[in-house]
């Protein structure tokens, strides 16, 4: 098995999740008593989270760099940053160590794809629904068109994320209010929905929807766990 190196704890309970899905995707594969072979530098999100609230990209690369170092030195041969948001700095991580990315929007853009799926509504926190490269690049990955953001469900997703998800608390108002969100998104033009925040299938049942749900967690460990397995 080939090293990946994961750059957690923004949040660390959809770092936890990665580590799952990933560790489950190669002992399904390879059976028996098998898990992945994974380093993590799990951040402060304390730290990361105020620099994404200020829209300070900078800061935040600080912060992705310094683990895309710490990784690299600890011999990962690729890297994953578990979060969506901090994909934005993707391009100061690749001029900074000489490891690859498994890019997020692109697995989530080859999947959409894949299926033939044309348009979609985007859901995720304010600094991801309203940011013009993400929704750009997902549009070219993905060869779809994505309806506009809407405001109020990202500052729903937000206060979600930032009060209650990031620090594990789960609620069944949490997940009552994104069921009616997204029955609502149902009545749009739209044939699926990306669920572009890594904590929100902790609140999100993504086969009990009338709309067919591309969750970016399992989209983005899957490839985690095929470039683990692959030679």
């Amino acid at each position: 098995m080939r090293k990946l190196g994961l750059i957690g704890g923004i949040s660390w309970t959809s770092t936890a999740r990665y580590y799952d899905l990933i560790n489950r995707s190669v002992q399904r594969e390879l059976g028996g008593l098998h898990s992945a072979t994974l380093l993590i530098d799990s951040l402060d999100f304390a730290d990361v989270a105020r620099c994404a609230s200020a829209n300070d990209w900078d800061c935040g690369a600080g912060h992705m760099v310094g683990a895309a170092k710490r990784l690299q030195a600890a011999g990962a041969e690729a890297l994953m940053i578990c979060a969506n948001s901090l994909h934005k700095v993707i391009p100061q991580i690749e001029a900074s160590v000489d490891l690859p990315v498994i890019h997020i929007i692109d697995e989530i853009g080859a999947r959409l794809k894949a299926d033939k799926v044309k348009s979609v509504a985007l859901v995720g926190t304010s600094n991801v629904m309203s940011d013009r490269e993400y929704r750009q690049h997902l549009v070219q990955e993905g060869g779809v068109s994505l309806l506009p953001a809407e405001a109020d469900l990202a500052e729903g997703i937000d206060k979600l994320v930032y009060t209650e998800l990031a620090a594990g608390i789960i609620t069944r108002e949490a997940e009552r209010y994104m069921k009616t969100e997204l029955t609502n998104i149902a009545k749009e033009d739209v044939q699926a929905v990306v669920l572009a925040c890594t904590e929100l299938d902790l609140i999100v049942d993504v086969n009990a929807n009338v709309l067919p749900i591309y969750d970016s967690t399992t989209i983005h460990a899957e490839a985690g766990a095929r470039f683990v397995l692959s030679k």
